[in-house]
């Protein structure tokens, strides 16, 4: 079964999305990014993808103590993304208590320093995030074209010892979703890499064809405003049994 990461992404201490509830349930669905974490897990979510796009843009970690919080609120993993592109801020971000780590330009720009981060923090805490614009790799939150295949950047990552991908297609500059399904494919079948899926699926159908892909390695995805519009058939029922809540709680089950 291919594990659903809900995305939360974070720009000045707020959620940049909001679930659009059914009428009745506005109440419960905060700006506040660690209200919204509980709001997942509430329906069962099993682990959560954190980005800080203040990080994306600044090229470091702004959001630390939201992050921090989230932690402490939940008891689920968490991953993080978004300005880890120095040891300092890595370790420090890992040593509030996250999961996993995800990173994109340091990868590129210092593949000595994912090595030295492998070592010192074990495989599972550290993750590659591979972007891609018309078929080139992209750093920077996409701003910056890299003269180098995606598949060449995995294969260097899995030689200094990475065993996950997060892999993330944005497409061409129409910026119209789809999902890559034959470059995940290729990848994860070339590298044996884990791989994670990002912002590839947005409604059912693509979540099934993603999941046979499973065999081959890429075994998550994460998703972010298909879940915050109530895409999938599982959330209508959510909606209906939120209209009997006065909080979040501390899992939002009656």
């Amino acid at each position: 079964m291919t594990l659903i990461f809900p995305a939360i992404e974070i720009t000045n201490e707020c959620c940049v999305q909001l679930v659009r509830g059914a009428p009745g349930s506005e109440h419960l669905y905060s700006i506040d990014p660690v209200q919204m974490a509980i709001l997942w897990r509430g329906e069962n979510a099993k682990t959560l993808h954190v980005v800080d796009l203040n990080g994306v843009e600044e090229g470091k970690v702004v959001n630390k103590d939201v992050i921090r919080r989230m932690v402490e609120a939940v008891d689920i993993p968490i991953q993080v993304g978004g300005g880890l592109r120095s040891y300092e801020e890595i370790k420090g971000v890992i040593e509030l208590g996250v999961y996993r780590v995800v990173i994109g330009t340091a990868a590129v720009e210092q593949p000595g320093l994912i090595e030295q981060l492998v070592k010192e923090f074990g495989t599972r805490k550290i993750a590659i995030g591979i972007e891609v614009l018309d078929g080139k790799l992209v750093v920077e939150g996409g701003r910056r074209i890299i003269d180098m295949h995606p598949m060449e950047l995995a294969k260097r990552m899995k030689g200094v010892g990475v065993t996950r991908l997060v892999y993330k297609d944005r497409g061409d500059d129409s910026g119209a979703p789809f999902l890559p399904y034959n470059d995940l494919k290729a990848i994860a079948a070339e590298t044996n890499l884990r791989i994670t899926s990002r912002g590839s699926v947005n409604d059912f159908k693509d979540l099934v064809r993603l999941q046979e892909l499973e065999r081959v390695g890429v075994d998550s995805v994460i998703i972010g405003k298909p879940l915050y519009e109530n895409k999938f058939p599982c959330q209508a029922l959510w909606r209906l049994n939120e209209k009997e809540l006065t909080n979040l709680g501390p899992t939002r089950r009656i």
